[in-house]
């Protein structure tokens, strides 16, 4: 009996699999979405409302909060999915910081504008948080923790006590090699992403050189970074020079100069 559900959870989850493939956008990776953009939403913006009633969160009016919604706005107009119910407020803490949830949620904290000290560094951020959002980055590692799990659970039945036993190990050796590069595949891609939107949307993408420069020397040394979802800084910034030639030309095309 116990084989036949572990046979009827496989063909449920191969189902599921062929079913949530699509593709991120401007990058055009293969990615799997096992989670409805509506389910994703509802989740995100739960989330979101949690986090802004538990923080002190500025005014809509107060400058910092014009600033970030005026330059979020300019970029999600040229992004790939401009209809969401985007949403951007500032946090007033000293972290510098930012998120992006599902749905078009997005929250700038005030310690941010300490390394973001121009417009076009502030659009480096908001590009990278917008690309988390339109390329559904967090509804995909919801995924990926399902077919993971399942597959942890699946594999104990299969390979009996023995295996059963070795869930633990098998789940931290997951997390090492799956779970955290696959988080720095998607920050990556985010800068990939969110440097093409804001060149879009008319700001400097050299800025984001600037300010990786700027959470360098903030952060001097890290944790190693296999054992962190983030690129460095350092290893931001070299994939930043190799996509600038291509960020630069969509610049000029959008009216830029330099």
């Amino acid at each position: 009996m116990t084989r036949r559900l572990t046979s009827i959870l496989l063909c449920l989850l191969l189902g599921g699999v062929l079913a949530g493939c699509t593709q991120t956008p401007v990058t055009g990776r293969n990615q799997l979405v096992l989670i409805s953009d509506q389910q994703a939403a509802m989740m995100g913006d739960s989330a979101y409302r949690s986090i802004l009633a538990s923080s002190p969160v500025e005014s809509t009016e107060s400058a910092d909060s014009r600033r970030v919604e005026r330059i979020g706005r300019r970029i999600v107009a040229v992004s790939d999915a401009p209809d969401l119910d985007w949403e951007f407020r500032v946090i007033d803490e000293k972290t510098p910081n930012a998120f992006a949830l599902p749905g078009g949620k997005v929250a700038v904290y005030s310690g941010l504008f300490q390394v973001a000290k121009t417009d076009d560094q502030l659009a480096a951020v908001m590009g990278h948080e917008i690309a988390h959002a339109v390329a559904r980055h967090s509804a995909e590692q919801l995924s990926r923790d399902l077919l993971l799990q399942t597959g942890l659970q699946v594999g104990a039945v299969l390979g009996g006590p023995e295996l059963a036993q070795a869930t633990d190990v098998l789940a931290q050796a997951a997390t090492l090699g799956i779970v955290l590069p696959f988080g720095r595949e998607q920050e990556a891609e985010a800068d990939a992403i969110g440097l093409i939107y804001m060149a879009r949307a008319g700001f400097d993408p050299r800025a984001a050189l600037q300010l990786w420069r700027n959470f360098e020397a903030l952060q001097g040394d890290g944790p190693p970074e296999f054992l962190s979802t983030h690129p460095s800084s350092g290893t931001r910034i070299e994939r930043l020079e190799q996509l600038m030639p291509q960020a630069l030309e969509v610049y000029r095309a959008s009216g830029g100069t330099g």
